[in-house]
C-alpha cells in the first residue's frame, strides 16, 4: 500500500547518524575534526551527477545511488581500510536488506536495488557513482592538505587510481592542478 509509512520515521533518524559519524581514515591521517559521512555523500552525489551527464548517463540515478552507498555505516561504521585487512564486514547489499526490514515493500525495494545495482557497477551510473566516490576523496584529501594535513598523500593517490571513466580522470587531474579556493578569485575577478 503507497500510504503505508511504518518504520519509515526510525528510517530517518538513522540516516541522521550519518550526520554524526565521522569518516574515520581521515582521524588515521591526523584530522582532528573529519567531514562526517552525510557530509562527504552529498558532495559525492554532486559529483555523481556531473560525471553522469559527462559519461551519457541518467544524472539523477547516479545521485541517487551515491546518496545511499554509505548509509550501511549507520550499523557497521566506517571501517578504515586498514581495519578492513582484519574485519569481513558484512556486505553492503545485506546491511541495507536488514536496515529497510519491515518497510513498505515500494521503500525497501527502491533502497535494496540501489545499493545493489551501485556495488554490482551494474550501469554506467553505478560506474559514475562509485567514480564519485573517489573523486570526493580526492578533494577532500586536497582540501586537508591545503589546510595543512600533511599525511593524506595516500588518499590521494589511491583515489586517482581507482577513478576509471573518462570524465572522472580528466575532473581529478582539473582537481589536483586547480586551488581549492581558485573559484573564489574567478568570481570576485568577475570571470
Amino acid at each position: 500500500m503507497a500510504d503505508d509509512v511504518t518504520g519509515l520515521a526510525g528510517l530517518f533518524y538513522e540516516f541522521g547518524l550519518l550526520k554524526r559519524y565521522k569518516r574515520t581514515g581521515w582521524l588515521v591521517a591526523g584530522v582532528r575534526d573529519p567531514e562526517s559521512i552525510a557530509e562527504h555523500s552529498f558532495r559525492a552525489a554532486v559529483i555523481a551527477a556531473v560525471i553522469a551527464r559527462l559519461e551519457g548517463g541518467d544524472p539523477e540515478r547516479a545521485a541517487f545511488m551515491s546518496l545511499f552507498h554509505d548509509t550501511q555505516e549507520t550499523r557497521i561504521t566506517d571501517i578504515p581500510y586498514i581495519g578492513k585487512r582484519y574485519l569481513q564486514p558484512a556486505s553492503n547489499e545485506a546491511v541495507t536488506a536488514d536496515q529497510v526490514r519491515g518497510l513498505p515493500a515500494e521503500v525497501a525495494g527502491m533502497l535494496g536495488d540501489a545499493v545493489a545495482e551501485y556495488e554490482e557497477k551494474a550501469s554506467v551510473e553505478a560506474v559514475c557513482a562509485r567514480d564519485a566516490d573517489k573523486l570526493e576523496c580526492l578533494l577532500q584529501a586536497v582540501e586537508y592538505r591545503e589546510q595543512g594535513h600533511q599525511n593524506v598523500q595516500g588518499w590521494i593517490d589511491s583515489s586517482l587510481a581507482a577513478i576509471t571513466t573518462t570524465t572522472g580522470k580528466r575532473l581529478a587531474e582539473e582537481a589536483l592542478s586547480t586551488g581549492t579556493l581558485d573559484w573564489v578569485t574567478r568570481v570576485l575577478n568577475g570571470d
